[in-house]
């Protein structure tokens, strides 16, 4: 009998909730376009309200500050705007990012090269306030861009803490919880950010869709994308009704279920760093600070990522060598650099990310695999 295959990698996309996908099929046999006033219309613009209530409800923000969008990558780039600025303050003129941020933030959005900073992180892999509250004395008002839990480590940063020094220097802050949302209990409020971006496919939802929800007040000097009147006049484009409707229902079921399956993670997510740390040398990433309860990074001195990833795979155990936003090469991590990991270590650094349905066994499972790469890793 054919072993099932063993998915491990929930931290690059997460399978279909079943309320997601009944959500989907629904909206799917919906006709009117959201913004036609027909019946037909309002039928499916009340789907788009609905998902729009929710994502804001899981934040404690306002629904009509909830603006949807294609995905996570155009949620950041969107976020992230020369000219922000929050009711009467001034508007942001040069942005910030920690070195360990998703690509789409690196890149830096909206900003030219010429005004954009990268923050140190420590060896831990949380960001240096120290070198942060340095750097917003250096010049006019800026925009933080800070990821609530990085998507390599786990790591959960100090966005709150952030945000303070942030505000009391005439900035804003974003904070990118596309891998937290879901995972930690997560509020505009607590986080003090001005803006947060999110995404479906990593809570349950389908691909495509994300969003930017702001702390209200946040004024954009543009469009992202000009034509029509949608998402408040931010973001034209008929809307992905289908996709949006996907993502609240998944919204929705992960609120409900979202204590519960954080204790579940983190008990197995133990388990897994237990049987893993009989290899000697490996080394836990980010191990001594809080973590999302789903993921662990690991690294081991002299192992390959490619061969260690392709012999999981072999082995029925997907797992990963980081981000999954690379073309599927598998390259040095830039979190690891940042964090001034050697590498030797860094380059065989290897995720796994668990999700909900994930068991004991399954986490056994992976641990048989490991226990064969790693002992003809101990033959060489």
């Amino acid at each position: 009998m054919k072993q099932p295959r063993i998915y491990l990698d929930w931290n690059a996309t997460t399978p279909l909730r079943h309320e997601a996908r009944s959500a989907i099929v629904a909206a799917l046999e919906v006709t009117g376009n959201p913004s036609s006033i027909h019946t037909e219309g309002r039928k499916a613009r009340r789907l788009v309200t609905e998902a729009r209530a929710a994502v804001a409800a899981a934040l404690g923000a306002d629904a009509r500050d909830v603006i949807f969008t294609s995905g996570g990558t155009e949620a950041n780039v969107t976020a992230l705007a020369p000219g922000l600025r929050r009711g009467a303050g001034a508007a942001v003129e040069r942005l910030m990012v920690s070195a360990i941020e998703h690509v789409s933030v690196l890149a830096g959005g909206l900003f030219p090269a010429d005004r954009i900073t990268r923050i140190r992180v420590r060896r831990d892999g949380v960001v240096d306030l120290d070198d942060l509250a340095e750097r917003l004395n250096e010049g006019p008002p800026a925009l933080v861009s800070l990821m609530v839990a990085n998507n390599e480590t786990g790591a959960i940063q100090p966005v709150a803490a952030a945000a303070e020094l942030v505000h009391r220097a005439g900035g804003l802050l974003h904070a990118d919880a596309i891998q937290a949302f879901g995972r930690i209990p997560l509020s505009l409020k607590e986080l003090k950010a001005d803006l947060v971006t999110v995404s479906g496919h990593k809570i349950g939802g389908p691909k495509g869709v994300g969003a930017v929800v702001t702390a209200g007040e946040v004024i954009w000097p543009r469009p992202l994308i000009a034509g029509g009147g949608q998402e408040q006049n931010r973001r034209a484009g008929t809307e992905n009704v289908a996709g949006i409707a996907g993502f609240g229902a998944a919204v929705a079921a992960a609120m409900a279920a979202q204590e519960v399956e954080a204790k579940q993670l983190a008990c197995l997510r133990d388990r897994l760093e237990r049987g893993l740390r009989q290899y000697p040398r490996l080394e836990v990433f980010s191990g001594e600070v809080e973590r999302l309860p789903n993921t662990s990074l690991i690294g081991v001195p002299g192992l390959r990522a490619e061969t260690a990833v392709i012999a999981f795979d072999l082995a029925g155990v997907a797992v990963s060598s980081g981000s999954a936003c690379s073309s599927g090469k598998v390259t040095r991590s830039h979190v690891l650099s940042a964090m001034g990991v050697p590498d030797n270590l860094a380059e065989g650094a290897i995720r796994f990310s668990l999700g909900w349905d994930i068991t004991e066994a399954d986490v056994d499972l992976a641990l048989e695999a490991w226990r064969t790469v790693s002992g003809a890793l101990a033959k060489e």
